[in-house]
């Protein structure tokens, strides 16, 4: 009888395997030994540097003369561009977008935030924008700050309208006398703040003025902050745009335009300004810098605006439109 004891454990037998055994393949021998030198970054083809180095190999062995990383040199790689290329900009504000609408300028589409509160002018937005076929999209308001840029007051409103279409500096002179006007035309020489564009926009279509002309270089240009500035007048004082200021100047004064510059050390003062009936271009200077050399020396006159010993200067656009206030005082006391 045999002993239940002795009886082995099932499974405790391990079957014998077929076919040849099969090791690790040395996998843990590597380990045992250490790692090995880092391969130089030229040599492991996964890294930018191998990758270039393949590329000059393969760039040689089809016959070529120079590596091109010699030639990535010359020609440095151009850096991917974040900016957007829709230069749309954004009107925002009730009057801005009314005036943008009224003067029929081509528009994009018209965003409106949810829950909205309604007067007249916003009235008046939608039934232009209805009338025209311009999209109305209402968005909510964090989707509307960011839209019109989160430093812009847009009172729930807000235009997208194509890049401005500037005039000629001649055309638009041309304009005007072919409308028998006198004319009265303001430039900015070295202006870069929108907010005093916008002012003197303003300003000119207040006094009767009829254009503004900016520089193509080192000027700004009619921006959605400008839009907004000029609350509305952008929309019907036309803007023009000069590739080159003192040469636009001598091109005025060859047609019979008187041209002033305002400077606070001009040799004429603001209320003995004779030329004022005559047909006038006003060049405003920045306020840090006043007008540059070349267009002091082609103005006629350099008109100064008295103002008070404890006062070093007045703002750009508020000194444009103290003397457009000036001559349109003296025309009408003239006429």
């Amino acid at each position: 009888m045999k002993n239940p004891g002795n009886k082995p454990r099932a499974g405790a037998v391990r079957k014998a395997r077929k076919g040849p055994q099969v090791g690790s393949g040395g996998q843990g021998r590597q380990a045992l030994e250490g790692k090995k030198p880092t391969p130089k970054a030229e040599d492991r083809p996964y890294h930018p540097a191998g990758k270039r180095k393949a590329a000059s190999e393969r760039f040689e062995a089809a016959g070529g003369r120079k590596k091109p990383q010699a030639d990535a040199q010359v020609r440095p790689r151009q850096a991917r561009s974040t900016k957007s290329s829709d230069e749309s900009e954004m009107v925002t504000g009730r009057n801005s977008v009314l005036e943008a609408l009224r003067a029929k300028i081509p528009v994009t589409t018209l965003y409106m935030a949810s829950r909205i509160e309604f007067d007249d002018r916003v009235k008046e937005i939608l039934s232009i924008a209805n009338g025209r076929g311009i999209p109305v999209l209402e968005v909510m308001r964090p989707e509307l700050d960011r839209l019109a840029g989160f430093d812009s007051v847009h009172q729930g409103v807000a235009l997208k309208v194509p890049p401005y279409d500037y005039a000629h500096p001649m055309e638009l002179l041309d304009k005007v006398i072919s409308r028998g006007q006198v004319p009265l035309l303001v430039a900015l020489d070295g202006i870069t703040d929108p907010r005093n564009l916008g002012a003197i926009i303003r300003s000119v279509a207040a006094f009767g003025g009829h254009g503004v002309i900016v520089p193509q270089r080192r000027s700004v240009g009619l921006t959605a902050s400008a839009w907004k500035t000029s609350a509305g007048a952008a929309a019907r004082t036309p803007v023009a745009m000069a590739s080159n200021l003192t040469q636009t100047i001598k091109a005025y004064k060859e047609r019979g335009i008187f041209v002033l510059g305002l400077d606070g050390g001009g040799s004429v003062q603001l209320p003995d300004l004779a030329l004022a009936k005559e047909p006038v271009l006003v060049v405003v200077g920045s306020e840090g810098k006043g007008l540059s050399r070349l267009v002091t020396e082609n103005c006629d006159a350099v008109v100064s605006i008295p103002i008070s010993a404890s006062t070093e200067s007045l703002n750009a656009g508020i000194a444009a439109s103290v003397t457009l206030y000036e001559i349109a005082r003296l025309r009408a006391a003239k006429r």
